[in-house]
């Protein structure tokens, strides 16, 4: 997101918050007691989630709020639930969470509203977050844009492809393999997930290059996220089938947008997240200095398409730590 437009949201907030009459004096006091937690199940150290604390950050300064961004050092739900089960016990404003486990992290969620703190979920669970009462869900929808993502690589000539998966039991990666996989089946073509242990990049690059020494026919390749993409390219570069296998990812790194602009990758699937750490907050402060909710989810932060026409404009925007 531009300067401009968070400047614009901005406005768009004093606005409303000016035009129900409140005072400013006092709407200025009370935003400085304004305090929101966020518990994702990403690390901030992790390229794509440090774009989403940038994102929180950025509102916390922009909106006078304070704002925490805590997430478990590993991908973990038991200690995920604590967390939010921490939050709570803190009596926050409001809380922020990503649902990538509904099942894991519902009771926690559910004990939350339970105790009169307001909810808004971001990236992952936008197909339970009305169920479970929250506020409003802030992303894209996942099997959507696996479904865009299958569409575009059979366009270009895909036939049987590998779908990595770089977290076991995460629901919404699960949603971008199942919406790929569609998409490629209505082309006629196949596609075999593969669950990859990223802790373990060198071990990740070998089962990827052993699927495709199983399976010859394999010719494309879509990663869930940069952290997946980059063992697969060196899996590729190594099988000396770089000219025959076609790769693309989900979500923007460095690596991957050098990858699209050398023409190694086909492209990126950007869901802008960003706004994903940035709107929860504008939605949380709206909610309390002036009651406004969202009726539906926010299905404004992707899918995006990052293409060899349009990367040198984003590679500007990530310099910046926005994209």
């Amino acid at each position: 997101m531009t300067r401009h437009v968070r400047l614009f949201i901005v406005a768009c907030l004093v606005f409303v918050s000016g035009g129900f009459g409140l005072a400013q004096a006092s709407l200025a006091q009370d935003d400085a007691q304004l305090r929101f937690v966020v518990v994702s199940h990403g690390q901030a150290s992790d390229p794509f989630w440090s774009v989403v604390q940038r994102g929180t950050d950025a509102a916390a300064t922009d909106l006078g709020v304070t704002v925490e961004y805590q997430a478990p050092t590993t991908y973990n739900m038991v200690e995920m639930s604590q967390l939010i089960d921490a939050a709570v016990a803190s009596e926050p404003d409001g809380l922020v969470v990503s649902i990538p486990d509904a099942e894991a992290l519902s009771p926690a969620i559910e004990r939350a509203i339970a105790a009169g703190i307001p909810v808004i979920s971001m990236n992952s669970g936008s197909d339970v977050a009305a169920e479970l009462g929250v506020l409003v869900h802030v992303g894209q929808t996942e099997y959507e844009a696996g479904f865009g993502g299958g569409e575009r690589m059979a366009e270009a000539g895909v036939t049987n492809a590998i779908c990595l998966i770089q977290e076991a039991g995460n629901a919404g990666l699960e949603a971008r393999c199942a919406g790929f996989t569609d998409a490629m089946s209505e082309a006629g073509g196949t596609v075999e997930n593969l669950v990859v242990d990223l802790n373990n990049p060198t071990e990740a690059q070998q089962r990827v290059e052993a699927a495709m020494t199983a399976n010859a026919e394999v010719n494309g390749i879509m990663a869930l996220g940069p952290s997946g993409a980059a063992p697969a390219l060196l899996a590729i570069a190594n099988a000396g089938k770089v000219d025959t296998v076609q790769i693309a990812t989900f979500d923007l790194s460095p690596e991957v947008l050098t990858a699209i602009q050398d023409g190694t990758m086909l492209f990126a699937i950007d869901q802008q997240q960003y706004l994903q750490g940035y709107l929860p907050i504008v939605l949380l402060k709206l909610y309390a200095t002036n009651a406004n909710t969202i009726a539906n989810a926010v299905l404004m932060t992707g899918p995006g398409f990052v293409t060899a026409e349009n990367v040198d404009q984003v590679i500007e925007l990530t310099e910046a730590g926005t994209r």
